[in-house]
């Protein structure tokens, strides 16, 4: 997949239209093996992202508006909670940001706080799962222009949003903890962090853009996988 699809909004804007941010197209090109000593977050093609996550993991996100646990469901969306389980326990989404908070619709968050990082698993596509639950609030969902173009970027569903299931969009969890501190995420923004004139900073330097331009977006301080 070109990194021309990036971010993968899951925005209904006012016209009721699914849009998708476009990033510079910078090819990431990884050898089939990696060195021993470097991280596997650098080597998407290495043996540990093949790893098939427990059927429920416990999901703590410690964030700057305290804590949220999310239960990851693989009946629900096995593709997706092996990705998110293996993103998670390699600390792609410690220190990053949730990026798109809209008030009663969603919080999204997914954009590594390494440019490097976030450029490469842009590149690095999930195939299609079957939604088998609704979006409903407190789903945790992958955000998509299409089933098959999810990547890294998720978000939880800050009410109910049946529409979403029309398009396939297909929750991997649930927040069984913490609706209320999701509920407080700085929604101050909006969509105006994923502004098409954004896109190259946003992968060009992803948290420091980030922090500079909208510094009260709230933060992702660290997530720990537990099995359940």
């Amino acid at each position: 997949m070109s990194l021309r699809r990036m971010l993968l909004l899951v925005g209904l804007l006012a016209a009721g239209a699914l849009t998708a941010l476009t990033a510079p197209a910078v090819p990431a090109q990884t050898p089939a093996r990696r060195p021993a000593a470097t991280p596997a977050l650098y080597w998407p093609t290495d043996p540990f992202w093949a790893t098939r996550a427990p059927d429920t993991v416990v999901v703590d996100i410690e964030t700057t508006r305290g804590p949220i646990t999310v239960v990851l469901r693989r009946a629900w969306a096995p593709r997706g909670v092996d990705r998110a389980y293996n993103l998670a326990r390699a600390g792609y989404f410690d220190d990053s940001r949730f990026y798109r908070v809209v008030d009663g619709f969603v919080a999204q968050f997914g954009l590594a706080g390494d440019p490097t990082i976030a450029r490469l698993w842009s590149e690095q596509p999930l195939p299609p799962d079957p939604r088998r639950t609704s979006n409903v609030r407190g789903t945790v969902t992958f955000a998509q222009f299409k089933p098959d173009d999810r990547t890294t970027n998720l978000f939880i569903n800050l009410s109910d949003n049946p529409r979403l299931d029309a398009l396939g969009f297909a929750p991997i969890g649930r927040v069984i903890k913490g609706m209320a501190v999701a509920d407080r995420l700085y929604a101050g923004y909006g969509e105006r962090p994923m502004a098409a004139a954004n896109t190259a900073r946003l992968y060009g330097q992803a948290n420091a853009f980030l922090d500079a331009k909208y510094p009260k977006l709230d933060r992702i301080r660290k997530v720990t996988v537990r099995a359940r």
